[in-house]
């Protein structure tokens, strides 16, 4: 099965990337795209075939990740759209704002149309990625999701939860890595240097989040094992909460969403 990437931004290069490395997707069968297609260099090393021309990519491929900005996607649709075969084609959107009924109403034809929504990590198979489509494509629903399988986690959700899983699941990953580097910067300030706060942070967190997917645990209960009474972590977590730390990221999610959901 061969894939065009049409968009070799971040998310772009980060699937490419991703592909690649799950050792599953011969880089042959990749088709990523840019418009200076001199940035994509280092994909063309590894087989990745390269393109500044979306039309080739779409006439080689049977699945299509839209993978360009949202300001961007009007006009690379209507490049494409006569390439389109909704016989052929299973198109996967990557593109916040745009609904399904979006696409195939810029497209013009009633073409399998999947959301997407992964995560940068997805470069190096952690991504957590959510899908949704209208029920009668659900066949090539699997197709899609079994690419991103390769590439970390995936859940199929409602296409009404697709901006929500923009800002926990993609915009998530910069809320978590800031508390990380916020971490790292107390151990710094306790007497770490710089390359062992962030090591011990970072592997911390990693540790953490294996509890909840690993063992299944919820965070209070793991929260509970690590605090005694009186005790140097209740006292660091009571004055974080009473500086906002879970106010301040449920804002910023929330936040998040809103700004997400003025660009419809």
């Amino acid at each position: 099965m061969k894939i065009a990437i049409l968009g070799g931004g971040n998310i772009g290069r980060a699937i490419a990337s991703g592909l690649v490395k799950s050792g599953k997707t011969d880089p042959g069968n990749i088709f990523i795209t840019r418009r200076n297609k001199e940035h994509l260099s280092d994909l063309e090393k590894e087989g990745i075939l390269t393109g500044s021309n979306n039309v080739d990519a779409v006439l080689q491929s049977e699945v299509i990740l839209l993978a360009v900005r949202p300001k961007q996607l009007p006009d690379l649709l209507d490049e494409i759209k006569l390439s389109i075969d909704p016989e052929k084609h299973i198109i996967g959107s990557v593109v916040t704002a745009y609904t399904i009924d979006d696409i195939v109403n810029e497209i013009g034809a009633d073409v399998p149309v999947i959301q997407v929504m992964p995560n940068t990590a997805i470069a190096i198979g952690e991504s957590m990625t959510c899908l949704a489509v209208k029920k009668e494509f659900c066949d090539q629903l699997d197709v899609v999701k079994s690419i991103f399988d390769q590439l970390g986690s995936t859940l199929v959700i409602s296409e009404q939860l697709i901006s929500a899983s923009t800002i926990l699941g993609a915009c998530g990953i910069a809320f978590f890595l800031r508390a990380i580097r916020a971490a790292s910067q107390g151990g710094i300030q306790v007497g770490f240097h710089a390359e062992q706060a962030m090591l011990i942070a970072a592997q911390v967190a990693k540790g953490a989040a294996s509890l909840l997917l690993v063992a299944g645990k919820h965070p209070e209960d793991e929260i509970d094992k690590v605090t005694t009474p009186r005790g140097c972590t209740i006292a660091g977590l009571n004055e974080m909460e009473h500086n906002g730390l879970s106010s301040a990221l449920i804002k910023g999610i929330v936040k998040s969403y809103e700004e997400i959901e003025q660009l419809k």
